[in-house]
């Protein structure tokens, strides 16, 4: 495809933003001084890029892969995320993709060098960088591991983000399926890099990648909007054992939830239990993730509703906790007229089961509770061993 686009090409693509691909491409001999289907292509990418890029999605100006290599980008949260922890004078990413991860840490490392074997794609980024003034980028259409054995530079850092699919498409997730094995080179990362920065997928068992990477000094699990996006792991010289671990959420409301814990903290912290007190914490995901089950709660001097339950109570309000909070209005037995008694006509609340014999869908066709409203539902097992529901309003 011809870029950058012609006038003619720019304005059908500003028109057609909005609406369905299919029926763009039906529709293609409307327009025979155009090429339609490549034009629908960069319509699709755009679409499904606006959620994660929509600065990149509403700029005329930029050319989009197909819509796989969108999919498999950094969303611009992530990308400003991870720029925020590298310094230094040069970095290279050696699975450059899109190049999201790149244009974010240009932002922060004078010399940046992006990798990638796609031609097309390395095409379309280093057109795209100029596109956004981004002069600090080097792009090397490339394989990262023949780059990595035959550049004479070194790095202060190296990003890598394997990809995570076999060839028949399908997600895989251990580190030796991916596509670099970063066990097989990670000698030479660690040569040519002073720290490198793993992007693993959240479906990744942590301590089974702690064990076989073995030089982890730090990892970071990160969450959007309480959705476990990915898991970055800081890689150095010297063997490490038990790497401290930061949870990360990022809010839709601009927030970002932190905490802090490693493998012996958690392991040392003591769970204290408690009936419902007047309010009720509900972790984030990446604290989950982490493993961070005790200490959180000892952290912020919450006591826990049932050991298996991870969910937290208190009498105190403490609006730091990494997670949600809830008012609790009332502690009732799970039994259909009592909840409803609170939800007013329409009989709708927002349901959580934690700890619970009955999955949320069965809640709800036992109950006849709807989807929506303003109270929150947390259907769970107190100290007793007994069923409960609490139910809350969120703060």
């Amino acid at each position: 495809m011809e870029y950058p686009l012609p006038a003619a090409a720019r304005q059908y693509v500003a028109e057609h933003l909005h609406d369905d691909p299919a029926q763009l491409a039906l529709q293609a001999r409307r327009y025979p001084g155009l090429p339609v289907p490549d034009l629908v292509r960069q319509i699709q990418a755009r679409q499904k890029a606006r959620a994660k890029l929509p600065e990149w999605a509403e700029n005329p100006d930029l050319i989009f892969p197909p819509t796989l290599s969108v999919e498999q980008a950094s969303s611009a949260r992530t990308a400003t995320f991870k720029a925020s922890l590298v310094q230094g004078q040069r970095l290279v990413d050696l699975t450059g993709g899109f190049g999201v991860d790149t244009a974010h840490f240009a932002a922060t490392i004078p010399e940046v060098h992006y990798v990638e074997r796609n031609l097309a794609l390395v095409d379309v980024v280093r057109y795209n960088l100029t596109q956004l003034g981004i002069e600090n980028v080097k792009c090397h259409n490339e394989d990262a591991v023949h780059y990595l054995r035959n550049t004479p530079l070194h790095f202060d850092w190296i990003y890598l983000d394997p990809a995570r699919r076999d060839t028949a498409a399908r997600k895989i997730f251990r580190l030796q399926d991916c596509e670099p094995d970063v066990l097989r080179i990670m000698p030479l990362l660690l040569q040519k890099g002073r720290s490198v920065l793993l992007k693993t997928s959240p479906m990744l068992d942590i301590e089974q990648a702690i064990q076989e990477l073995r030089h982890v000094r730090r990892l970071w699990i990160l969450a959007v909007d309480n959705e476990c996006k990915e898991v970055l792991y800081e890689l150095g010289p010297e063997p490490a054992v038990d790497p401290e671990r930061f949870t990360v959420n990022l809010t839709r409301h601009g927030q970002q939830q932190e905490f802090r814990l490693n493998r012996a903290r958690e392991g040392r912290a003591i769970a204290r239990y408690a009936l419902p007190q007047q309010y009720l914490y509900e972790p984030n995901v990446a604290v989950l993730k982490a493993g961070g089950f005790r200490s959180v709660g000892t952290a912020f001097e919450l006591l826990k509703l049932h050991q298996h339950s991870h969910l937290y109570t208190s009498d105190i309000l403490r609006p730091e906790f990494p997670g949600r909070i809830f008012r609790i209005k009332a502690t009732e037995r799970y039994d259909a007229a009592a909840l409803r008694a609170h939800l007013g006509p329409e009989a709708r609340a927002h349901v959580t089961t934690r700890n619970f014999p009955d999955t949320v869908a069965e809640f709800r066709h036992r109950t006849g509770i709807r989807e929506g409203g303003d109270l929150y539902l947390f259907a769970t097992t107190n100290l007793e061993g007994k069923l409960m529901v609490l139910v809350c309003e969120k703060l």
